[in-house]
């Protein structure tokens, strides 16, 4: 295969978005020591509390192994805690902490400008479409991932998270 066609094709590009991507994320959020792979853990422990770690494995689209090694790393920095499920002993629940909590918030900038940065050659128009594509991509061909997103779990967390939102927005009204 010429260079230029192997250079071109779909899969490599993607696996090379990936890498500036990871690097980019590194540059932005390296020095709080948090990889994005632990970063995608400890944000949807903090937004699904006592979550297991089947269901973050779902929820996350990361598979078991690579997970528990995740887990025990951020247990080890004291970002969350592990904790025998007292209705099925079988089970850990996860918990994020204050310490946890609190370099979240300092992610979030940190993260968002590593997003502007990935997106950043490409027109807004431009962005949204990709953003659009790559979304519908990654959809469509989730069934062939060895760690496949539950899409349904995300459906019914996304369906919660909103309807949370909501009720919240109109306890603050009435008040």
């Amino acid at each position: 295969m010429p260079l230029d066609a192997f250079l071109s094709r779909p899969g490599h590009l993607i696996r090379r978005l990936n890498q500036i991507s990871v690097a980019l994320f590194l540059e932005e959020i390296g020095h709080l020591d948090l990889t994005p792979r632990q970063y995608a853990a400890l944000n949807m422990i903090e937004v699904v509390p006592s979550i297991d770690q089947a269901s973050l494995s779902n929820l996350i689209a990361m598979d078991k192994t690579t997970l528990v090694k995740i887990i025990d790393r951020l247990v080890e920095k004291e970002l969350i805690t592990r904790d025998r499920s007292e209705t099925d002993r079988r089970t850990n629940q996860l918990n994020i902490t204050d310490a946890g909590r609190a370099l979240l918030k300092q992610v979030l900038p940190l993260l968002e400008r590593s997003d502007q940065r990935i997106l950043a050659p490409l027109s807004r128009p431009d962005q949204r479409r990709f953003m659009e594509m790559l979304t519908q991509l990654v959809h469509i061909n989730n069934i062939y991932s060895r760690a496949p997103m539950n899409s349904d779990m995300v459906d019914g967390l996304a369906a919660r998270s909103a309807s949370a939102r909501k009720a919240g927005k109109a306890l603050g009204k009435a008040s």
